[in-house]
């Protein structure tokens, strides 16, 4: 795999005396989707949020291994936790938008990293508007609360947040499965377009969405990586048992 954005190395992650991750080793390409899937539990959360140290919030979290962004530890001691979070954006299961207007919203980011001059945010709200897919919805009622959009723009106003402090990464979990259909194509067609951009990581439990959406998938049972490889691979030709006993449906 070339040009590597993430490289994770001998990771494990224990949440008290509960070991979550047992020795994790993988290496996340740049500009590609990676999905993560898994059964309820195997650890596909917990791996998603030591791209952007979230862990440190959770009491009793202890991490050991290495997690590398652009051959940066980020769990070294001198890593500066607040820039590491502005290069790594992340979206939620369920939509959280601010209860501020759709601009502030957006807006919101740039201004605590010092960005006051209205003419650059304009600027800045539009852009990540637009690369959400949003703007020509939403473009006539910036003003208005964003608590008034439906569940898939509260969605895609979270993804254009997090677009608009210009990150490298984006990191989703399960962002379309309080969706309805129709939400749901927006939002992967979204992700094909944004990987132009971005290096992106998706939580799923859909595996018809992993298998739309990605472009490498990672499958952990148990806490423990049982088989990364190209997603056509692991949905068609997958080598080890478990895998494919999950991809068919006879567990999960």
């Amino acid at each position: 795999m070339k040009n590597i954005n993430i490289s994770v190395e001998h990771l494990n992650v224990f949440y008290g005396k509960n070991q979550a991750l047992h020795d994790i080793t993988l290496d996340i390409p740049a500009k590609k989707v990676t999905a993560l899937i898994g059964p309820s539990g195997c650890g596909k959360s917990t791996l998603l949020r030591t791209f952007n140290r979230m862990n440190d919030m959770i009491k009793g979290a202890r991490i050991e291994g290495a997690v590398r962004v652009d051959d940066e530890n980020i769990y070294d001691r001198a890593m500066d936790v607040v820039q590491l979070r502005r290069r790594i954006g992340m979206v939620f299961q369920k939509s959280n938008p601010f209860p501020k207007s759709i601009y502030d919203n957006v807006a919101y980011g740039p201004r605590i990293n010092g960005l006051g001059s209205r003419q650059e945010l304009d600027g800045i709200v539009e852009q990540s508007l637009q690369r959400a897919a949003l703007w020509d919805e939403v473009k006539d009622r910036l003003k208005h609360s964003a608590l008034d959009l439906s569940g898939g723009q509260q969605q895609r106003l979270c993804i254009a947040r997090s677009l608009a402090v210009n990150p490298e990464i984006l990191l989703m979990d399960e962002p379309a499965s309080a969706l309805d259909p129709i939400a749901t194509a927006k939002i992967e067609d979204l992700i094909h377009e944004l990987k132009e951009a971005y290096t992106i990581l998706i939580v799923t439990h859909n595996l018809q969405q992993a298998a739309r959406v990605s472009d490498y998938t990672a499958f952990f049972y148990l806490g423990k990586l049982i088989e990364y490889d190209k997603t056509r691979k692991i949905f068609t030709q997958p080598e080890q048992t478990q895998t494919e006993e999950y991809v068919t449906g006879k567990f999960g």
